[in-house]
């Protein structure tokens, strides 16, 4: 054989192998599903000179189309051509249940053999019903088929390509697809099976993650009734935040831009940002009232009362028969006995409704408290004792809100363990920052804030932002134990004050409230009576 044809084919085996390896770097390197498929596609034609090819991939027992391509007709579909294909599915089996060796690619992927035909129209033991119908309908002439499946790490087939018609290179006339053909081919068909299952192993474990953090906060909401939906709103206003300061064009957070990878972080941060609540007690955090531990002790005090209303009665008719001939004397009785009855109840009425939080208590019902402590009662062992014990007074006493001192440090607790839990996570090199995002949310501007008392230069934007939302979430819920959900006005009323003590950030609150993100929120998730006409020009000054 002539040397210069010799070296002419060596040439072209190597450049085609050299073809090959840029495929196999290419598609290690593609994340986006839709361009590693036309890869795929476009590589095996290109190796095979192949003038087109179907990409199937298998799910559920059968072969789905990913994408169809052919040079002489012009035909992209599937993939990011945008032009959907309509062809049903081919399953691997007939109705009967018996296995589809009729059709070349479920054949292929039944015997998981790659399958070279020559000339399709002269080719036995295959139904080519619709590849003739194919060509009839467009004046086209299939002849050289090439079938071959993918196969990942497992030898699990995941697809099948199947390529049309090879060309040869100079003459450009249809041959039959050769040996080397077949080799390159499913050597590109092994590379390729590799990026489709790594992907598709990615993807997963994604989905899964995201499915186990979203379990999470799930499963904290509901954990309380009182807190329900908490964890699955804050990721929704904290993404909402974070655009309105990414479109921002002019101020001091201009600079501030997020790509795709950024939101992704940001977002799980969000979803993950009280997972220390898994450690916090039913009891403290579903405490709906001052004296409520497993239940309300408030009923405690009521048999106390009735106990003492009962005693007090006792009395009274006791003293009434010793002084039943003066008609003075009992009215006397009837007068302070109605006094002090209705003494006890008005003192039981106002321990029932401070027990409630939520108003804040003045010095002086917290020395009413106090004095209501004083009185005593006997028990059915004829023992005497305090109407208040030390712990009721401690609870009762409380100034704001339902929790004492003690369980406000068990709640504030829950920040502790959330950056515990997220910084002992191997999180991956693009979630490096879920731990500073959702461990800042209770940090202050100022340093005030727990449980590091950083100040504003020592959080990231993505800190300050959950922060923000953390409160508006907050004070807009209607869900907490012992308050109804504020209108708009007297919550950003709050958050403005909050902004002008440092402790949120001025110019993220600023960007809340000129983007009307704040409203954004409010029209999705606050009762149409919370929303109210809100004075933006005050705020913002």
């Amino acid at each position: 054989m002539d040397t210069t044809i010799i070296t002419s084919e060596m040439n072209e085996l190597l450049e085609r192998i050299d073809r090959l390896n840029e495929i196999g770097i290419a598609l290690s390197a593609e994340k986006d599903s839709q361009k590693l498929l036309e890869l795929i596609m476009m590589g095996a034609k290109a190796l095979t000179h192949a003038e087109g090819g179907t990409l199937y991939i298998l799910r559920d027992e059968t072969l789905h189309f990913e994408i169809i391509s052919n040079d002489s007709l012009d035909i992209r579909m599937g993939g990011t051509s945008g032009n959907k294909i309509e062809f049903a599915p081919i399953p691997l089996h007939k109705p009967d249940g018996s296995e589809n060796h009729n059709m070349v690619v479920t054949h292929c992927v039944l015997t998981g053999k790659t399958i070279n035909i020559e000339d399709a129209y002269h080719e036995d033991g295959f139904d080519f019903t619709g590849t003739r119908q194919f060509d009839s309908n467009t004046g086209y002439r299939t002849r050289s088929i090439l079938t071959f499946p993918l196969k990942d790490h497992e030898h699990e087939i995941i697809g099948v390509l199947q390529l049309i018609n090879a060309r040869e290179p100079r003459s450009k006339a249809v041959v039959a697809f050769n040996e080397v053909d077949q080799q390159l081919a499913e050597s590109l068909a092994s590379q390729a099976a590799v990026a489709l299952t790594q992907k598709r192993l990615i993807s997963e474990l994604q989905e899964l993650f995201e499915a186990f953090i979203k379990m999470i906060a799930s499963a904290i909401d509901d954990k309380s009734p009182y807190t329900g939906g908490h964890c699955r709103r804050i990721p929704v206003l904290t993404m909402m935040l974070a655009e309105a300061a990414n479109s921002t064009d002019s101020g001091p957070m201009q600079d501030f831009k997020i790509t795709d990878k950024d939101r992704y972080e940001l977002e799980t941060a969000a979803w993950l940002h009280d997972c220390g609540k898994v450690v916090t007690p039913e009891y403290v955090m579903d405490k709906a009232t001052k004296l409520e531990t497993i239940y309300d002790r408030i009923y405690l005090l009521e048999y106390r009362y009735e106990i003492l209303l009962r005693d007090l009665e006792i009395d009274y008719l006791k003293a009434c028969h010793t002084s039943a001939q003066n008609d003075v004397a009992l009215g006397k009785l009837s007068q302070q006995y109605k006094k002090d009855r209705d003494k006890l109840k008005n003192d039981l009425e106002f321990l029932q409704q401070i027990n409630i939080g939520s108003e804040f208590m003045t010095d002086e019902q917290v020395s009413r408290v106090y004095t209501i402590a004083r009185q005593s009662w006997i028990n059915r062992y004829g023992q005497q004792l305090p109407l208040l014990t030390e712990d009721e007074i401690e609870n009762l006493t409380i100034r704001r809100g339902t929790l004492n001192n003690k369980e406000r440090e068990v709640i504030n607790y829950h920040i502790v363990a959330t950056i515990k839990m997220l910084e002992s996570l191997p999180f991956p090199r693009h979630l490096q920052n879920v731990p500073e995002y959702a461990g800042g949310h209770h940090e202050k501007m100022d340093g005030s804030g727990y449980p590091k008392g950083l100040k504003k230069e020592d959080m990231s934007v993505q800190a300050r932002i959950m922060a923000i939302a953390d409160i508006f979430e907050a004070l807009t819920a209607r869900d907490r134990p012992y308050k109804q959900g504020k209108k708009l006005s007297e919550c950003l009323q709050i958050m403005d004050d909050m902004k002008k003590d440092q402790h949120i950030d001025p110019d993220l609150f600023d960007i809340f409230v000129r983007q009307k993100v704040y409203l954004q929120y409010a029209e999705e998730f606050l009762d149409p009576d919370q929303i109210d006409s809100i004075n933006e020009s005050k705020l913002l000054n």
